[in-house]
């Protein structure tokens, strides 16, 4: 289970602090699949870190009883001097894992060829993406939150994606963000809906999309 209990998240600016999630109340419990709806910029990334851990919430408290990947697609935690590989080895370590094994399904499911030996600067953003998802589905978490990569790489690398996402959906919890509500539909069955600083969680994806949508009509709520 992860429960966000009273979130909100402040980010500070020189002249105007924006608080772009607040008083956030969320329980996802194991099993769930939920797809995070929103328009752009009202926190839906923003949400996925604080539930990852990447952030903190300025204010509340992000409490896990399983754990959770990073976002998947989130390549800017990688040493950009640094190899694929080297990265790859470096997140085995920091997970216990067996770095052979590890780094060789990364190398079969991202098909980056010898780019794994080249530093991560010289890599495309779609190289990123693919070396991020595959590193994030080398270690087994109990929880998947995904955002916005099953479009990375070409036709054969998409279905792996979705299979393996299938197979981690049948098998935990997944969280996702997606600005195609089809994406959504195929992979979650509750929704939640993020605006004007708030999160609303709603039993179906369909209910979730269709507020979502009718909300786009309205002008954005003032913070």
């Amino acid at each position: 289970m992860i429960i966000l209990d009273n979130v909100s998240k402040v980010y500070q600016g020189h002249s105007l602090d924006n608080e772009v999630l607040r008083g956030v109340n969320l329980t996802i419990n194991r099993g769930d699949s939920i797809g995070v709806c929103g328009a752009n910029g009202v926190g839906k990334s923003t949400l996925m870190k604080l539930i990852a851990g990447v952030e903190r919430p300025t204010r509340g408290k992000v409490r896990r009883t399983m754990s959770v990947s990073w976002p998947i697609g989130y390549s800017s935690a990688f040493q950009a001097s640094l190899t694929g590989a080297d990265n790859a080895r470096f997140i085995a370590r920091i997970y216990g894992r067996n770095e052979r094994e590890l780094l060789d399904y990364v190398q079969d499911f991202a098909q980056l060829g010898t780019y794994i030996n080249e530093p991560i600067k010289t890599y495309s953003t779609g190289m990123q993406a693919r070396l991020a998802f595959a590193v994030s589905l080398a270690i087994q978490f109990e929880c998947y939150l995904v955002d916005e990569i099953t479009g990375a790489g070409d036709e054969r690398f998409r279905a792996r994606s979705e299979e393996a996402l299938h197979e981690r959906r049948t098998n935990g919890t997944l969280v996702m963000v997606s600005h195609d509500t089809a994406t959504l539909y195929r992979y979650c069955q509750r929704g939640a809906v993020v605006y004007a600083g708030g999160v609303t969680l709603y039993d179906t994806i369909q209910e979730a999309a269709d507020v979502h949508h009718r909300l786009q009509s309205f002008p954005p709520e003032p913070r």
